[in-house]
């Protein structure tokens, strides 16, 4: 909020999917509130959740009209854009606004997905960083030598949406083998991969699945060592589903070894990606 105390015109209605697991409802109001830091003196922040938790769409909006915005962005806390952001979202947002009196002056925009918003492949790159960065070791085994013999498998939550997993592919090959400023190096450069060492796979509603992937990958005998990245925001049992798929991939492999990166989380870069995107939305609006 300015130090003045005025409310800024502009409101941001930030939609969650919503989880019935508390660490990941948690976990989005953090990152709420880390959106709010950003976006202070610009707009105001009301959080809300589509799904199985509070505050409802309707709830948010109501609390934004309350305090008296001319403008509301709605920022879709989703990866990429898939029957949530194409068609709930919208579909409850304009159940509140036909709720509300005078419904119709207030102008509605909606920014996109964070996607393959710069600051979420930095996020993502982070992450890799960080596991490549790991390793355990095999018992019996030297530690791995160089990382041609390490293979990353990308792994996202899945959609029917043909459109969504073709862009899940598409950050991987980003994050991964893009050249990342100011360095002018990718990921795949810096730490030797192999051409072949990059999969993107799916938990469900997309193939090809998890388990598929993972052995396909340990099963050439080209990799001893297999980096796992859950293109997730929060914690949760998704998480928890994809850390038991890998553990049973382990034991099938256990001359591989198996890291799981983890899930992005609520830091400042996820909320930096939101608020770049309530920016571009704020500045194309209609006049």
């Amino acid at each position: 909020m300015p130090a003045t105390g005025v409310t800024p015109e502009t409101g941001v209605l930030l939609v969650g999917h919503g989880t019935r697991d508390r660490r990941g409802t948690d976990e989005f109001f953090e990152l709420g509130d880390r959106l709010a830091n950003q976006m202070a003196g610009r707009a105001v922040v009301r959080p809300a959740l589509l799904e199985f938790q509070p505050p409802t769409i309707a709830t948010a909006w109501g609390s934004l009209v309350e305090l008296g915005v001319q403008r509301i962005v709605v920022a879709p806390l989703l990866l990429f854009a898939a029957g949530h952001a194409k068609s709930d979202i919208p579909g409850e947002v304009e159940s509140a606004r036909a709720a509300t009196p005078n419904g119709g002056s207030i102008e509605v925009t909606y920014s996109r997905p964070i996607s393959r918003q710069g600051f979420m492949v930095g996020a993502v790159r982070e992450r890799l960083s960080q596991a490549l960065q790991t390793d355990a070791g095999l018992p019996g085994q030297p530690a791995v030598a160089n990382e041609v013999s390490t293979a990353i498998v990308m792994v996202g939550r899945g959609s029917r949406d043909v459109c969504a997993s073709a862009d899940m592919r598409v950050l991987s090959e980003v994050a991964v083998r893009g050249k990342a400023e100011p360095s002018g190096t990718s990921l795949a450069d810096e730490h030797k991969l192999s051409p072949i060492g990059l999969a993107t796979t799916f938990y469900a509603m997309a193939t090809p699945r998890l388990p598929d992937t993972l052995a396909q990958v340990a099963g050439t005998g080209s990799f001893r060592r297999v980096i796992v990245q859950p293109h997730l925001l929060f914690n949760g049992r998704l998480y928890e589903a994809i850390v038991n798929q890998v553990a049973e991939a382990r034991q099938r492999f256990p001359e591989v070894e198996f890291i799981i990166s983890d899930y992005l989380g609520p830091t400042d870069a996820v909320a930096q990606a939101i608020a770049s995107r309530i920016q571009e939305a704020t500045l194309t609006r209609p006049e």
